[in-house]
């Protein structure tokens, strides 16, 4: 299913995967409100889409958006309450760059009613269609997993001190999904020593995440926040590095596949 907002491609598994910031386009109505430096969207989660497109191949479903963060954040609550309390955050609608900079130039941040209007174009459509997808699988597979890419600089003091460790799962503090599931998740990452890892750390999964995850109901959500120096270089063009992609490949599909091979207890 394509919509001028996202792409969905359904899979035959109860696995829905979703990348919520791989989204680069900004309306050409809004691109004078930005700072120059934001219409290079820096802050995307860059090259996620190429990273999880094997997922197709093995039955999951994924979903993409084709719109930026720095329009509206697909990961943010329609309410606009901060994710992590206590910590810098940016809102459902940034205004600020990762490293605390403005995005709009002066005056020309969003109002209450540009907002609105963002929720309404942008951020319902998406998260009407992983309810329905979700509420699909469920029902045809009696339970439904959905797992939430992002990835991120390693090093962003505004939002949180010294270096995130490499792999950074998030199941909103076992809420989210089953405990088996958490589980065999974190055997997965706990079994391998090439990349760091934290469970329920910084990141415990954002609003999709929290808001998805219904493990009474089989619906089940997680979290996966990846350092971008795990598979790309850090500064511009942020382009791809090959070897460290490569090395990151295995371990990603070991967590999908063990997300596919994960059955509800008995």
């Amino acid at each position: 299913m394509n919509s001028d907002i996202f792409d969905l491609y359904p899979g035959s598994s109860p696995l829905l995967v979703s990348l919520p910031h791989v989204g680069t386009q900004i309306p050409l109505e809004l691109r004078g409100a930005y700072v120059p430096r934001a219409l290079n969207v820096e802050d995307t989660d860059w090259h996620l889409d190429q990273l999880y497109t094997f997922v197709r191949s093995l039955g999951a479903g994924l979903i993409v958006p084709r719109y930026s963060r720095f329009v509206i954040d697909l990961n943010r609550p329609p309410q606009n309450t901060p994710m992590y309390a206590g910590s810098n955050n940016t809102e459902l609608c940034p205004t600020r760059f990762f490293s605390g900079d403005p995005i709009y130039r002066d005056g020309k941040a969003p109002d209450a009613d540009a907002i609105e209007a963002r929720l309404a174009s942008y951020w319902q459509p998406y998260h009407a269609a992983l309810r329905a997808e979700m509420d699909r699988l469920q029902k045809r597979h009696g339970h439904a997993i959905l797992f939430d890419g992002h990835s991120i600089r390693s090093q962003l003091p505004w939002l949180f001190e010294g270096k995130l460790p490499d792999l950074n799962l998030g199941t909103a503090s076992a809420s989210s999904c089953a405990e088996s599931l958490r589980v065999a998740l974190v055997a997965v990452l706990q079994a391998q020593s090439q990349f760091t890892q934290v469970v329920d750390g910084r990141f415990k999964g954002g609003y999709i995440t929290r808001s998805f995850g219904r493990p009474q109901a089989g619906l089940h959500a997680v979290q996966l926040e990846m350092c971008w120096s795990t598979y790309m270089h850090e500064e511009p063009p942020y382009a791809v590095d090959t070897t460290r992609a490569a090395a990151l490949a295995p371990l990603l599909r070991q967590l999908v596949q063990t997300m596919l091979d994960w059955k509800p207890d008995a």
